[in-house]
């Protein structure tokens, strides 16, 4: 959780930098489904987190590698862009299907699909060819080898409902503060558009 407020302050720090913007307009829409993304996480609860209590785990991503505002544009976008599409992964998988009911889970996914197409378009106005290799580098290794670890723990834990209930909190913290960092660069984004 604290790695992913520090990713939100970095993201938010960095849209204050020498290019003043993402680059990008993420429109109300966005936020929006990110908002009813997380309702969804919410409603897919089935068990009591106090009954998983034993269960619990700190997933420990890793927050030196965003401290001091150090991520540069392309780098902040291509860093949730593979928040949203590691989360997206995680849910589209058979086990998960097993584990949630099936027409919430359909609707997160397609919500998670909308948002990865806006920031699909981001992605290509602000990355140039020499910056083909961020997702491969830094802070979206790190994001990835954070969901490396929860599909490790869920194998390690057998899917188990208790394991599943973990990582969908684990998700919902990481998603509210991506959907967080999203209203606050689209607020950016149009302040500094206004005149």
């Amino acid at each position: 959780m604290a790695f992913v407020l520090s990713l939100l302050m970095a993201l938010v720090l960095v849209s204050y930098g020498p290019g003043g913007s993402l680059g990008c307009d993420l429109s109300q829409n966005h936020v929006l489904i990110g908002r009813k993304n997380l309702t969804l996480l919410g409603e897919m609860r089935r068990l009591s987190p106090r009954f998983c209590l034993q269960d619990r785990k700190d997933f420990a991503f890793p927050q030196e590698m965003v401290e001091g505002g150090q991520l540069q544009e392309p780098r902040a976008i291509s860093v949730l862009h593979e928040m949203l599409q590691q989360s997206f992964n995680l849910f589209h998988t058979e086990r998960s299907s097993a584990a949630w009911n099936t027409t919430v889970l359909e609707q997160l996914r397609t919500g998670l699909h909308q948002q990865l197409d806006d920031l699909d378009a981001c992605l290509g106005q602000v990355m140039g060819e020499e910056d083909s290799g961020l997702g491969r580098t830094g802070p979206t290794l790190a994001v990835k080898r954070y969901f490396q670890g929860i599909h490790v723990y869920l194998q390690e834990k057998e899917y188990s409902d208790c394991a599943w209930e973990t990582v969908r909190v684990e998700i919902m913290r990481s998603l509210s503060s991506s959907v967080s960092l999203q209203e606050r660069l689209r607020m950016m984004d149009g302040d500094l558009s206004s005149p």
